[in-house]
């Protein structure tokens, strides 16, 4: 069946470029075109799509205010920014609505890859064992309000370092343990910071988001909750692979957007993990012990007792969440990149590359130190020979806290 996309832009020359660009693409998509928010919402409400993709600079509704409302009305559609603008208070303001964010120009091969892929994450995500093994789950980790207040700040034409850094400051317990992280060795900042906007200015509001959503995550359990694993070094673990992915997208791209989502990706790219001890501690328990026979990996292991994996179930969470694509799917492919359809160093890249590092230092079962990469990945994308530039990335004053 051929998949049902919207396109919707202000100006009438895009929209005709668009037409001849995806000419060839007929035959797998059946495409529309609307001059606007307002058309699009007309559209969509005379027939189904499985795609919209939106400017975010039009007059009267703009992109962002078109996604909020198709979230609203059709969450299950997949929402993709197509925006010849890429500064940095417009994808703040895509946060939630916007699943991907495409910057023009924009080839034929590269949207109709960005499609394939969002498509191929919710069939994960719809998975029948997957939806079976959380069904059974009690708990699940909640999108924190502290963080939604922030993701409403930064959508705001106001928004500033102060507005968020006292959003922080009004959760005492949060702040606390933020200004904890932002002067620790991870962040090597030269001066002490004894304020959440003052840390918001050094580290940057994504940086900040990032933080609170990983340490409500953290702070929603306690060891009592997850005998089978420690749980500071579980935190320590996922600090470290944050931090590392961060560094190493930062030497291979130059999009400060792939920063910040490996940075949260990496953060809570073990999520799965711990909503599993924490549901189900004796599968876990014996997850472990099928592991430590050594017939069979952790991953394997995991599937033959819950019918889906730790990284599946984290993705399916953060799906849940409404965080964006490439956040998703490097949790839901940081073991296994080659899985992904995406074939560009993303946010899957860094994690997987930091994780792969990371898991000796930490004496992780679920992966050893060559092991863990995926070579055929890292060949497919030319990286390889990059491995040995993130290995220095990971010699830092964060390492040697871990290694003490």
């Amino acid at each position: 069946m051929k998949k049902r996309i919207l396109f919707v832009d202000d100006e009438p020359n895009v929209l005709r470029g668009l037409r001849r660009m995806l000419r060839g693409q007929r035959e797998e998509w059946d495409m529309a075109f609307a001059g606007g928010g307002e058309e699009g919402l007309a559209l969509m409400q005379q027939r189904p799509f499985d795609v919209v993709v939106s400017d975010m600079r039009m007059p009267g509704m703009d992109g962002a205010e078109f996604l909020c409302e198709v979230m609203r009305r059709y969450p299950n559609v997949v929402r993709l920014v197509l925006s010849g603008h890429s500064e940095w208070e417009l994808i703040m303001k895509s946060l939630g609505p916007a699943h991907q964010y495409l910057t023009k120009p924009c080839d034929a091969d590269q949207l109709k890859a960005t499609v394939t892929q969002a498509f191929a994450l919710r069939e994960l995500l719809a998975d029948p064992n997957l939806r079976a093994l959380v069904a059974r789950m009690d708990s699940l980790p909640s999108l924190p309000a502290l963080y939604q207040r922030i993701i409403e700040a930064l959508r705001s034409p106001d928004a500033s370092c102060k507005a968020v850094g006292e959003i922080v400051s009004q959760d005492p317990a949060m702040a606390a343990k933020v200004l904890q992280l932002v002067n620790s060795a991870f962040f090597g900042l030269p001066q002490r910071v004894s304020r959440p906007s003052q840390a918001v200015t050094l580290l940057g509001l994504d940086t900040i988001r990032a933080l609170v959503l990983a340490v409500h995550v953290f702070t929603e359990f306690d060891q009592r909750q997850v005998n089978a694993l420690s749980l500071d070094l579980w935190w320590l673990h996922c600090l470290t692979v944050g931090t590392l992915a961060k560094r190493i997208a930062q030497t291979e791209v130059q999009d400060r957007k792939v920063w910040d989502d490996a940075l949260l990706a990496g953060l809570l790219h073990n999520i799965g993990e711990l909503v599993l001890v924490a549901n189900l501690p004796e599968e876990y328990v014996a997850v472990r012990e099928r592991a430590a026979h050594g017939e069979v990996d952790v991953l394997e292991a995991e599937r033959q007792v819950f019918g889906a994996t730790h990284a599946e179930i984290g993705a399916y969470l953060l799906g849940l969440w409404a965080l964006p694509d490439p956040i998703v799917e490097a949790v839901a492919f940081h073991h296994q990149p080659s899985r992904s359809h995406n074939r560009g160093f993303s946010p899957l890249t860094a994690v997987h590359a930091a994780h792969s590092l990371c898991s000796a230092a930490f004496a992780t079962d679920d992966a050893t130190p060559d092991e863990a990469f995926d070579v055929d990945y890292l060949n497919a994308l030319g990286l390889a020979e990059r491995t040995a530039v993130w290995r220095e990335l990971y010699d830092h004053p964060a390492r040697q806290t871990v290694e003490r």
